[in-house]
């Protein structure tokens, strides 16, 4: 509570001391008599407009930090109250304090371990997770569009609770009719302001990119200030421009245990790819792996942020993602059936994508309850034999066969092959689905299988079983 304390205070001071500048900056200009300058008069506006977000952003702080001590005053009387009522009396730890070598429980892996020490990242994971207790905070990333309000709307109805998942909006562009409807929910969220709304230096060749890298640009600031300044350990991203399903609070809940304990993954999305109606089964509790970054909603670590954020991008963020360097032959947990849609037809892409393809995406309209469902199949030792055997077992046809539908009764899935990249994108192509490939990895590919529904069965396109790796030039 003490380091509380002293960030509200320091924050305080710092509001105060920001303001003296800028009224004495403001003052010995006019005395002087320069403020008719046009270009030192639009700097000091400019200052003056980084000064009242910066001191918003404090706001912000110092209001969740309050909110904070409220939830841990509570969580610290809810123990205390349960300790009480023990046989045996146990000393009550200090909320929040670092948990010493005891005991650890692993609810992914169904395991106590007794004294056994913590791992080294304990700072940023806690060593014991109750998937009803744990905090997730929503980071919805906003600009301009004030059908912000459609997919908030959907966050507020949906979330089981605001104290597990608490809601953040990070706006730039600087756009007053948005940032009025964002600042219309109140307490119900946190809305925070990119500083910087400069203009970014850039070649004439790729001024056209602009967009791109003022995306990248507020990415990384928006998540340094919920990982670092709020200090949330767990974050799911969203952006202004996504529907969410009824159980799209209940699928990250379910799947952040096999996330923080699995270190062969670094996401979990909510995104398929491949997920157009008649694409996909009607089992919506089917998740998979996937060697493939998805994005449109997806949840991730702190640990995580603390690798990316000293080599972020300055452009095209969601591809450098796809790049070997950084995800490390890491996988994310996806859906069947897509727990987000996009109705943004208009964006920084100028919808590239969306009248041939993102429209079409099926969003789930089923809740499943994955807290209740066994999930421990996703971890990788036990996904990836499972998955091996479903493909290699599925009758081999050609490409011809399956457009023609000659499947062999009684089939519930066939497999088509591939060994070329060529091959892979005709294949691709002719069937329906996603054909591009980023550093060799197909959309939505596991071990370089693309899974998905075609006139009622399950296709496996893949590689040989003898398959060695993805092939980095296949891009």
């Amino acid at each position: 509570m003490k380091r509380r304390f002293v960030i509200v205070l320091l924050s305080i001071i710092f509001s105060i001391w920001t303001y003296l500048n800028y009224y004495l900056i403001s003052s010995h200009t006019q005395q002087d008599g320069v403020y008719g300058d046009p270009s030192l008069k639009k700097k000091l506006l400019l200052l003056q407009r980084q000064i009242q977000r910066q001191v918003q952003v404090h706001e912000n702080i110092l209001l969740q930090l309050e909110k904070e001590k409220e939830l841990v005053q509570k969580n610290f009387l809810d123990v205390l109250k349960s300790s009480q009522n023990e046989d045996t009396k146990k000393p009550v730890r200090e909320v929040g304090q670092t948990l010493k070598a005891s005991t650890i429980s692993d609810p992914a892996q169904g395991k106590v371990t007794e004294g056994a020490p913590p791992p080294a990242s304990t700072v940023y994971r806690p060593a014991v997770i109750d998937i009803n207790k744990a905090v997730i905070a929503v980071l919805v990333f906003a600009c301009n569009r004030v059908t912000v309000k459609r997919n908030l709307d959907q966050l507020i109805k949906y979330r089981p609770s605001p104290e597990r998942f608490p809601i953040v909006v990070s706006q730039d562009c600087g756009h007053g009719e948005t940032a009025a409807v964002i600042q219309s929910y109140g307490h119900q969220l946190t809305h925070i302001q990119h500083p910087d709304l400069s203009n970014i230096q850039l070649p004439y060749n790729q001024r056209k990119f602009m967009g791109y890298y003022k995306i990248a640009r507020h990415y990384k600031w928006a998540l340094n200030q919920v990982f670092h300044s709020l200090n949330h350990s767990t974050v799911i991203i969203v952006e202004d421009d996504l529907d969410i399903s009824p159980d799209f609070f209940e699928y990250f809940g379910a799947t952040f245990p096999i996330l923080h304990y699995d270190s062969t993954l670094w996401c979990v999305s909510a995104w398929n790819d491949n997920g157009k109606a008649n694409m996909v089964s009607d089992e919506a509790e089917l998740l998979y792996r996937t060697d493939f970054f998805p994005g449109l909603g997806w949840m991730v670590e702190k640990r995580l942020w603390l690798e990316l954020e000293k080599k972020w991008p300055k452009t095209f963020w969601d591809d450098w993602m796809r790049h070997p360097d950084q995800r490390q032959e890491r996988a994310c947990i996806r859906p069947e059936i897509s727990r987000t849609s996009t109705f943004g037809k208009i964006g920084v892409s100028k919808g590239q994508y969306f009248e041939k393809h993102l429209k079409f995406i099926k969003l789930n309209t089923r809740h499943v309850p994955f807290t209740k469902l066994d999930l421990s199949f996703l971890k990788k030792e036990n996904f990836d034999e499972l998955f091996a055997k479903k493909v290699y077992s599925s009758p081999l046809l050609s490409l011809t066969q399956v457009i023609l539908n000659q499947i062999p009764s009684g089939s519930v899935s066939i497999r088509l092959e591939y060994t070329t990249k060529a091959e892979f994108k005709n294949m691709a192509k002719k069937l329906g689905i996603m054909d591009d490939l980023k550093s060799g990895v197909p959309r939505m590919g596991y071990r370089g299988v693309v899974s998905f529904m075609r006139n009622g069965k399950r296709i496996y396109l893949s590689p040989p079983a003898n398959w060695k790796g993805y092939d980095r030039s296949w891009t």
